[in-house]
This record gives structure tokens, sequence and C-alpha cells, in this order.
């Protein structure tokens, strides 16, 4: 059965410390709607709790707080640094016979996700594409144009119901996208044209920065057209 890990800082939520130094977790956009999808999934935690004394109950604490009742299961809730392998081979041996190949680790770090392919697990950079992690589909760099009679706030509607992520707001009329073909299949019928290009390199950082598109700058606006 898939059991699908995440991480928490800039994947699952924003991390503040508290003038008390207690812990709150700010979950992100869109990210209790993914959960709420994979409630008949089992989900875990591989997550580094912070510095200092007392950091792992603390960070235990506030997941409990932000996310009730969506991680469980404490045998899948892994702290520690995610500086090798070795979380990531804990965390497969903790599910109780799932093969390596049947879990998932999403998280934004590039770096973390090659220790987790190396652990033989798969990966997703959002929680927006953990499910199509668990089916073994890829996701795609698109260029979505907008027609006359669509805006930026149909495009996001119709983002926010669909496997797609906004990485760059190009004009008014292009942004530039990550997608599952079931993502540009909504994304098409929503009445945007979505151009698919080739597939996003499971080690480039995912272009998203505190929940918002990054500068174009940034983005991908370079990227070429097909992949190498």
């Amino acid at each position: 059965m898939p059991v699908i890990f995440f991480d928490i800082g800039a994947t699952l939520a924003d991390a503040h410390v508290k003038p008390d130094g207690s812990l709150v977790l700010e979950p992100r956009p869109r990210v209790m709607a993914v959960l709420d999808a994979l409630r008949e999934v089992r989900k875990g935690i591989i997550s580094h709790p912070g510095p200092g004394d007392g950091a792992t109950a603390r960070a235990a604490a506030a997941l409990r707080e932000a996310f009730p009742g969506r991680f469980t299961d404490e045998a899948l809730v892994h702290w520690g640094a995610k500086d090798g392998r070795g979380i990531f081979d804990q965390a497969v041996a903790s599910t109780g016979g799932a093969a390596a190949d049947d879990c998932v680790f999403v998280g934004e770090d590039a770096r973390e996700r090659a220790f987790a392919r190396e652990a033989g697990m798969r990966t997703a950079a959002h929680p927006v594409f953990a499910l199509a992690a668990m089916e073994h589909r890829p996701v795609l760099r698109a260029r979505v144009e907008l027609p006359d009679g669509l805006g930026l706030p149909e495009l996001t509607a119709a983002v926010n119901e669909a496997e797609a992520v906004v990485a760059q707001f190009v004009s008014e009329r292009l942004v530039l996208a990550m997608v599952t073909t079931h993502g540009a299949e909504a994304l098409g019928h929503a009445g945007f044209t979505v151009d698919l290009r080739g597939p996003v390199d499971a080690t480039e950082t995912f272009p998203i920065r505190g929940g918002r598109p990054v500068p174009a700058a940034e983005s991908l606006a370079h990227a070429p057209h097909q992949a190498s």
C-alpha cells in the first residue's frame, strides 16, 4: 500500500516561533485540500524539527495543532536531518512492508529529493503533485495562454482545482506553469491554451517562493522548449 511522506517547512507549512518559544505552523496554500483528497492514503512526515532542546516535541505539537487528524500514525513521523539517504531508508522501513518504490517523498528541496530517490522512493516537489508521483505520472513544463475574456482570476480558480502550479506570470496573457497531463486537460476544458513542454527535471529547485510565483529573472523564462 503506497505511503506518502511530506517535508514540513516550505512544503506543507511555514514555521513561526512565538515569543514564548513555541512553534506555530501555518499551512501553505492548497495543502489542506491535497491532504483531504489523500485521506485514504497512508501519510507520514520526514522533516527536521529545528535546533535546540525540545525541538522534536515542539515540532510534533505544532504538527498536531496545524494538521489535526492528518498524520495520526506516529510510526510514520520521522524527525531529523535530511542530509543523506539514512532517514529515508528509516521511513521506508517504518511502513511495515511497503516497497521503497511504493513510497513518495514530497519536498521542495531538490537535494533532499535526491537523497530520497537514492533510497528508492519516488518524489514530488509540491504537494499538488503527490498523487501524480504515487501513480508514476510525470510533471511537465507548460506555457498557458489566457484568451480574451479570461483573466488571471479565472486562471487562478482553474489552477486551484487542477494538478497545476503557476511558476511565473510572464504577462497578462501568458504564464509558465508546472502541470500533469490531467492538469493540462483541466485547464484546457476551462478555456485556456496549454502548450506542454518537456518534463520538469527532478533535480531542479521548484520555482515557487513563499507560495507565490517567482519574479521573471528567477523563473523558467529561459527554460528549453524540450527536455534534453
